[in-house]
C-alpha cells in the first residue's frame, strides 16, 4: 500500500525524534520509517491512503500477533523437547497473553508514539499490547523474519521468559474458579451489572457467588476484566481449599 507524502503530517524534527526513539527500541535502524509510523496510528486519527482507504495499526497488529505466536512456538518447541502439544500450547498462551503483552508495551513506553484524536489517558490497558503486536508486524514487513526473531528474543524471551516460573503462572483465575466449583459440585454465579460511578470510561461491577454466598466483588472497564478480577480475589480468599490444576 502506498501512502501520500503528507499522510502523517510530521515535521522534520518530529520525524527525527521518532526515528531515534524507534531505533533505540528496535536495536537496529528501520529501512521504511512510514511502516513504523503506521504501527502507532490509532483509528481515531481518521487517516486514509491515496485511494481513500482507512489506515491504522490494526492490520499490522494482526500480522504481529501471528509472527509473535510463530516465533514463541518455535522457541518453546526447541526449549522443551519432551513437552506434549497441550503443554506447549499452555506455555505459549502464558507468554503471549494479553496481560503480558500489555506489560511489554508499557515497559517500552510505546504509547508515547501513538497518534490519535483520543486523549491517551482515555485508552484502555490493551492499547499497550496492541501497538506492541503492531510493532512486531512492522518489523516483519520492513526487515523480515530474522530481524523479527531477534527483536522478540531480545525484548520478550531474554528478559521475561523463564520456563519454570511460567509453569506455575495462572492464565485465567476465572477458569480456575469454575473448574474447582465443578469438581467440588458447587454452584457459582457471576452477577455482572453496569456501574454507575463517575468514571470517564464506563465500568462494570461483578459479584461472584459460590453456593449462594458472595465471596468477592470487583469492577473494571469490561465485563470480562471484572469477572477475571473478581475470580482472582476469590482464588486468594479460597486458596487453601483450591488446588491449581496440573500442567
Amino acid at each position: 500500500m502506498n501512502f501520500p507524502s503528507n499522510l502523517f503530517n510530521s515535521h522534520s524534527k518530529e520525524d527525527g525524534d521518532f526515528f531515534l526513539g524507534i531505533t533505540k527500541i528496535l536495536g537496529f535502524k528501520p529501512k521504511k520509517t512510514e511502516i513504523y509510523r503506521k504501527a502507532f496510528l490509532h483509528r481515531s486519527a481518521n487517516k486514509k491512503d491515496k485511494d481513500g482507504n482507512p489506515v491504522n495499526y490494526e492490520r499490522l497488529e494482526f500480522l504481529g500477533d501471528s509472527m509473535l505466536g510463530t516465533i514463541i512456538s518455535r522457541y518453546i518447541f526447541n526449549e522443551v523437547p519432551l513437552g506434549d502439544e497441550g503443554y506447549l500450547t499452555k506455555m505459549r498462551s502464558k507468554i503471549v497473553s494479553r496481560e503480558h503483552l500489555n506489560e511489554l508495551g508499557k515497559d517500552l513506553n510505546l504509547i508515547r508514539f501513538v497518534e490519535s484524536r483520543i486523549p491517551k489517558t482515555h485508552f484502555g490497558e490493551n492499547i499497550h499490547g496492541n501497538v506492541f503486536e503492531a510493532l512486531v508486524g512492522a518489523i516483519y514487513l520492513d526487515r523480515g523474519y530474522k530481524y523479527c526473531e531477534k527483536f522478540i528474543q531480545k525484548r520478550v524471551i531474554e528478559p521475561y521468559v523463564d520456563i519454570e516460573q511460567l509453569e506455575g503462572k495462572v492464565i485465567s483465575y476465572k477458569s480456575l474458579v469454575i473448574e474447582w466449583c465443578q469438581k467440588q459440585k458447587k454452584t457459582f454465579d457471576f452477577n455482572v451489572y453496569e456501574d454507575t460511578g463517575n468514571d470517564v470510561l464506563k465500568h462494570f461491577a461483578v459479584k461472584l457467588s459460590i453456593d449462594g454466598n458472595v465471596v468477592s466483588k470487583a469492577r473494571a472497564t469490561s465485563k470480562k476484566k471484572a469477572e477475571e478480577r473478581a475470580s482472582k480475589r476469590a482464588y486468594f480468599a479460597l486458596q487453601e481449599k483450591m488446588k491449581r490444576p496440573s500442567r
